[in-house]
């Protein structure tokens, strides 16, 4: 478990599906900038940044080639690591085949399951969301076949060009993967993420459980003294959260 210890007046932030490149590179370069403009406001009193999945629509990494575009963004992380301040980074659904690129060129570990961290005297459990709790059966198929090996080995043979481009394609097209027909709230009861957190609480106390994936900003308190928080989108609700005086809130950015 890692433990943050914010210093006088310095924050914490989270934030999640901006799914950059989507559904085109030109759409999506607005949004990349507005993203770009709210890392250069926070990094002014972040402690540190977690970034939980989806910053990209679609990424995979050859052994010496990463999908071309992204540089602002790129350049804005690696500028805030490079100062000091502590960034985090955990796969999405749509950039799960990320492997060591961001921690090798930019510094930032990146984590493809739920962890736990300690901030302040806080206790949060942190990911990215997907495939946790009952349901979801169909993707959580699905993810197996994209996480295994055999089938990374083979996707890896294709030339960048037609890879990239059959995975963007599948990446918006593909509703497994894009959840474009889930982002509505479904209630408590059917919620996943929701019963994953309470049964995550019968074992164990967390003050704090934040996740992305969803695509939606919701606050939902579990038990008196437990929280669950999705960050929401930067595709139509621009949310995040900010942890400040050891309390969780959901803030939404307006440039």
């Amino acid at each position: 478990m890692i433990s943050i210890n914010t210093s006088e007046n310095k924050k914490v932030y989270f934030a999640s599906d901006q799914h950059l490149g989507a559904p085109t590179s030109e759409a999506s370069f607005p949004r990349e900038q507005k993203f770009v403009t709210w890392l250069n406001e926070v990094k002014k009193d972040a402690e540190a940044i977690f970034i939980l999945g989806d910053l990209f629509d679609f990424w995979f990494e050859y052994k010496t080639v990463v999908p071309k575009g992204f540089v602002r963004v790129l350049g804005k992380l690696a500028e805030i690591k490079d100062s000091g301040i502590q960034i985090y980074f955990f796969v999405g659904n749509h950039d799960l085949w990320m492997h060591d690129y961001f921690e090798k060129e930019l510094n930032i570990p990146v984590y493809h399951t739920p962890q736990e961290f300690k901030i302040n005297d806080k206790l949060f459990l942190i990911g990215h969301g997907d495939g946790l709790g009952p349901g979801d059966k169909g993707y959580k198929r699905m993810k197996k076949v994209f996480t295994f090996p055999l089938f990374q080995w083979m996707f890896r043979w294709l030339h960048p060009d037609l890879g990239v481009r059959l995975g963007q394609y599948m990446s918006v097209k593909n509703k497994l993967i894009s959840g474009d027909e889930d982002a509505k709230f479904l209630g408590e009861d059917n919620e996943w993420l929701v019963q994953y957190c309470k049964r995550k609480l019968e074992t164990k106390h967390y003050d704090y459980f934040v996740f992305g994936h969803r695509h939606l900003p919701l606050e939902i308190q579990l038990k008196e003294n437990s929280v669950y928080l999705n960050t929401g989108d930067w595709i139509q609700y621009y949310t995040y959260a900010v942890f400040e005086n050891d309390k969780l809130f959901l803030k939404e950015y307006k440039q």
